[in-house]
């Protein structure tokens, strides 16, 4: 890449970010995530997310698959709450698996059974208990049913790796 396109796409990035509110969330490596909620949108963060994540230049990602809310014997809570505290649970694990950090997830896209504006409030407890201030981009796709038909909840995720 020529040296002035170089210098134009950063030129463009800190035009683009200027008078962003954003917050970082690092590793113990210095792995950054830079958190982009731009002052002239809503703020999604009340509710559990943000508008957008930069990932660090040479980070590696991994995906991660749908997680629902079964337990480790496969069994499904019919209760909405239970499951989406369990998908959780599961995303911690496979977080755990891959040696990341909830402050490393950019990206979530989470899949709601009959949603309705009731189920707003598990979800937003749930995610804000797992990332804290740290929140990932994040979208909510209602869905008529999903792979199996007591799963209520899913949730997969982009993670950032060193």
């Amino acid at each position: 890449m020529s040296r002035a396109i170089k210098h134009l796409l950063i030129g463009g990035l800190i035009i683009m970010t200027m008078g962003v509110p954003t917050g970082t969330a690092a590793d113990e490596n210095g792995l950054k995530l830079t958190i982009v909620n731009p002052q002239n949108l809503y703020d999604p963060s009340p509710n559990g997310y943000s508008t957008a994540v930069i990932t660090p230049a040479n980070a590696r990602v991994a995906y991660i698959s749908g997680q629902g809310g079964q337990d480790g014997t496969g069994a499904l809570s019919p209760d909405f709450a239970v499951q989406v505290e369990q998908a959780y649970a599961n995303l911690r694990t496979a977080l755990d698996a891959l040696g990341a950090r909830p402050d490393q997830v950019a990206k979530l896209t989470v899949f709601v059974v009959d949603h309705d504006m009731s189920k707003l409030a598990v979800l937003t407890r749930n995610v804000k208990d797992m990332f804290g201030e740290a929140l990932p981009a994040q979208t909510l796709v209602p869905v008529p049913r999903l792979a199996i038909d007591p799963m209520l909840f899913e949730v997969e995720a982009v993670v950032v790796l060193e």
